[in-house]
């Protein structure tokens, strides 16, 4: 019998990466510079194993070729197949990260044979003074892009956004994006390891040469609309689920409980995945299933199972929900 599954983070030392991720996950490691902690993932080489229970120690992969439609649900299987199609992080940056852009599937299929990548973020324990570059400021043309990376003044045709706890950004294909020191988010997307890093502040990489720009590749892939707000707006209401964003790609749900809150999956032919992002409880499944939960966990409950109960501890418990629903749009 399937139940609610928990990972083995994948921990990717970066030359920005922080020192965050670890304490948070509660956990020790001498590891140094985590930048990312890959909580559930079906890239090709980076799959996730399960950490626990009876089926501790099997792939994405594996378990998905053995459940099949009870794992993800049958429109998802028959769409994905063998591959799981979200990828969830926690992202510590002690520095900026590199701006860059991501194709969307159009393009990537194009060039690479690859799937595109649609993203967003969730600002989780920002340090004083955080921020995300996120779109361009004002109007820009292709060409007033290109000379910008030549010049190195990039980043001044960027928005730039000081961030708190609970701010969303949603990031479809094209937008180009960095995140600033100091943000620590959570990020589900696509499964895809897809980017085209525009400029890197010069810096060098781990083996003291300038890492590889795709600033030409770029280029083609920039959405260069400009909204008038690039942040998702969501009245947060406690011990009430409220939508944060809702793509072809995911939908994600924000719940912030004090007291329990019973989640209803029955109607919904899709997994689920929750991310918690502060507090601690326990989760109890219609299955019987029960497990307690912290932040910095994410578990990955099978599409059948028809819901699940959270049990907030004193602190409370805030957490984040994600599944997919209908057909993308390629």
């Amino acid at each position: 019998m399937l139940y609610p599954l928990k990972f083995e983070p994948f921990l990717r030392p970066m030359i920005w990466g922080g020192e965050r991720i670890a304490s948070y996950k509660g956990f020790e490691t001498p590891v140094h510079a985590i930048g990312e902690s890959w909580e559930l993932s079906g890239v090709a080489g980076h799959e996730s194993i399960v950490a626990d229970g009876p089926c501790k120690g099997m792939s994405l992969p594996d378990l998905l070729a053995r459940y099949g439609a009870e794992l993800v649900g049958r429109a998802n299987y028959e769409r994905f197949g063998n591959e799981f199609p979200l990828l969830v992080k926690f992202i510590d940056a002690r520095e900026d990260l590199s701006v860059q852009v991501h194709p969307d599937d159009r393009l990537a299929w194009e060039r690479h044979r690859m799937k595109g990548k649609t993203e967003m973020w969730y600002v989780v324990d920002p340090l004083p003074g955080a921020h995300l570059r996120i779109g361009f400021d004002r109007p820009v043309t292709p060409e007033a892009y290109a000379a910008a990376v030549a010049d190195h003044t990039i980043c001044d045709l960027l928005r730039d956004h000081p961030i708190a706890e609970g701010d969303v950004f949603f990031l479809p294909a094209g937008r180009v994006h960095s995140i600033g020191a100091g943000a620590f988010v959570a990020e589900i997307q696509q499964t895809s390891d897809l980017t085209y890093r525009i400029y890197d502040y010069d810096r060098p990489g781990p083996d003291g040469k300038p890492r590889e720009l795709h600033t030409e590749l770029a280029k083609e892939a920039i959405d260069y609309t400009v909204p008038d707000d690039y942040r998702t707006s969501y009245e947060r209401i406690r011990n009430k689920d409220t939508e944060l964003v809702s793509c072809p790609y995911f939908t994600t749900h924000l719940c912030d409980a004090t007291f329990s809150v019973w989640c209803d999956y029955s109607a919904l032919d899709s997994f689920v995945v929750l991310i918690f992002v502060a507090g601690g409880g326990e989760l109890v499944d219609t299955d019987g299933n029960r497990r307690p939960v912290r932040q910095g966990e994410t578990l990955l409950v099978p599409a059948a199972t028809s819901g699940v109960t959270l049990f907030p501890g004193p602190k409370g418990l805030r957490f984040l929900s994600s599944y997919i629903e209908g057909p993308a749009e390629g």
